[in-house]
């Protein structure tokens, strides 16, 4: 078949998908009552939600296969096989679920299990067809060039990956194995390329230059070392949105642009030792006090606490447990910088912070901290929104989440990317039984699936920037991407790990870091049940 012909069997194979999951939808938020009666069904629920990221991400796909990426012949045989895999995935969960999805077997032989949406998505999955793709990865080492129909975001992706191949790459390994903490040096060099301002508007100091361009930079920044530079702009952005969304102007004025310089560097605290994703049960308080708010009381994995300026702190301020996320505001924290594993500080009035750095198997290079606040002082002029903000920082604190999901999408793109780059020269220089273990069909399948996926991957992310360049209030296309993304991630690392053979499991072999590094992604930021359930499919069945 010809591309042409490919891509028409894939439009019609996922807008068959397509027809079946909006029913599906239309069936659950009928049962669920719009949603609020997610707990009753939460097994289905997630299993809808997932479908539903899934079946964007093939849309996306498809759409940049269409266009853009059209000119890289191997993008629409990816946008095919995806679609194709998708679909069968889909089929096979419906027959299993019938009664669950709502949709009939007449419908379901109408749509998806139709004979010709069937050979279309049969097609789609050919092995040829997926080991071409990964002989194509292997001949051009899969590295990323793929069209984006945006000139400045090619010029980013080119000035930033250069950047981290000489700064950033030479110090990752190093960092990992010995749970640095990541240098002013490179923090300066970032500021200076403007990474800390990307999506700061002009005014303040900012690049202005909106959410694809950023979530490049994190991309390849990512790709070269996820704890040492490609979470280094997410705290930021995630302070950054919250001020823009329900800051002071003078609030705006004092701190977005030493943010946007790098020079105040922020950690974000939500998260408390026995309350993780149950935002709204967040215990740690902040009590007036003359011009002040003082803060008691425990927060966990706050990551870059130590090196951190400030820290963007999630406090109850109405001691009225019933009310829940409405008795909840958000601080900006002074603080001093901590170069270590764990710190004390200790203000004139009495008051202390505490912080122990809690030791992880991956993401290394800013550390998270379990912090005690102990009638700890901060000026009540750093309440985000002052009066106005008062009880409302939860939904200020969600919007940046938003940001920070979307962050972490091009964060899980970049590093599957580097896994499939280093698999890919692996297997070309590997030779067993004779032979490059690339020459092998199942290696090349292989990697023919993880470049399908991490395509889909980043075009559901892109997508996701560009929306929320358009809406920023939008919570559903970035926790997609969060969602999505993650898993690629954590799939592409063990299955590169895996064709390394021993070496994978080896610490001189980057491929070892990817993979602990990965399996970070589907927790941070809303842990992957909670997402699915709680974000997706809230949104989805709310209609």
């Amino acid at each position: 078949m010809g591309l042409d012909a490919d891509l028409a069997g894939a439009a019609k194979v996922v807008g068959a998908a397509d027809e079946v999951v909006r029913e599906a939808l239309e069936v659950a938020s009928k049962r669920t009552n719009g949603g609020k009666g997610i707990d009753d069904e939460q097994v289905h629920c997630e299993r809808l939600a997932y479908a539903a990221t899934e079946l964007a991400a093939a849309k996306d796909l498809l759409a940049y296969a269409q266009g853009p990426g059209g000119a890289d012949a191997a993008v629409p045989a990816m946008a095919t096989a995806f679609a194709g895999e998708f679909a069968l995935k889909l089929t096979s969960q419906v027959t299993a679920h019938l009664d669950a999805f709502g949709v009939s077997e007449s419908r379901l032989d109408a749509t998806l299990a139709s004979a010709e949406v069937l050979a279309a998505a049969r097609t789609a999955v050919d092995d040829e067809r997926l080991s071409a793709i990964g002989r194509h990865v292997i001949e051009h080492r899969a590295v990323n060039h793929t069209p984006i129909d945006d000139e400045m975001a090619v010029m980013t992706r080119d000035s930033v990956r250069q950047f981290a191949e000489a700064e950033v790459a030479p110090i990752a390994e190093h960092i990992h194995r010995n749970d640095d903490l990541v240098s002013d040096e490179l923090i300066n060099k970032m500021a200076e390329l403007g990474f800390f301002g990307m999506a700061v508007p002009e005014e303040f100091g900012g690049g202005g230059m909106g959410n694809l361009a950023m979530i490049v930079t994190t991309e390849e920044l990512s790709r070269c070392s996820l704890a040492a530079a490609g979470s280094l702009i997410t705290r930021p952005e995630i302070l950054t949105k919250a001020l823009l969304k329900g800051g002071t102007d003078e609030q705006k004025k004092q701190w977005l642009p030493p943010i946007a310089a790098g020079q105040v560097m922020a950690a974000i605290s939500v998260t408390e030792p026995d309350i993780g994703s149950d935002v709204a049960s967040v215990r740690c308080k902040a009590e007036p006090s003359g011009d002040d708010y003082v803060i008691n009381g425990a927060k966990a994995w706050c990551t870059f606490a130590g090196r951190a300026n400030v820290i963007a702190l999630l406090a109850r301020t109405d001691p009225d447990m019933s009310k829940g996320a409405r008795g909840l505001s958000l601080f900006i924290v002074p603080k001093d910088t901590f170069p270590g594993h764990s710190f004390t500080m200790k203000q004139d009035g009495g008051g202390v912070l505490e912080g122990k750095a809690d030791p992880t198997p991956g993401y290394r290079g800013m550390h998270s901290f379990t912090l005690a606040f102990e009638n700890f002082s901060v000026p009540a002029a750093n309440l985000v929104g002052q009066e106005k903000g008062l009880n409302k920082g939860f939904y200020l604190q969600m919007n940046g989440f938003a940001a920070g999901r979307l962050q972490t999408g091009g964060r899980a793109t970049g590093l599957a990317q580097a896994a499939l780059e280093t698999t890919a020269a692996y297997a070309a220089d590997r030779k067993q039984f004779g032979q490059p273990i690339g020459d092998f069909q199942l290696t090349q399948h292989k990697l023919g699936r993880m470049a399908t996926h991490i395509a889909a991957s980043r075009q559901l992310t892109y997508k996701a920037a560009l929306a929320m360049d358009a809406d920023e209030s939008i919570a559903l296309e970035p926790a997609m991407a969060k969602l999505f993304s993650s898993d690629v991630a954590v799939w592409t690392t063990q299955e590169g790990q895996l064709i390394h053979g021993g070496w994978g499991y080896a610490e001189e072999f980057a491929i070892s870091r990817y993979v602990v590094d990965a399996t970070v992604l589907p927790i941070f930021e809303g842990v992957k049940p909670i997402l699915e359930l709680k974000v997706i499919a809230r949104n989805l069945l709310a209609g």
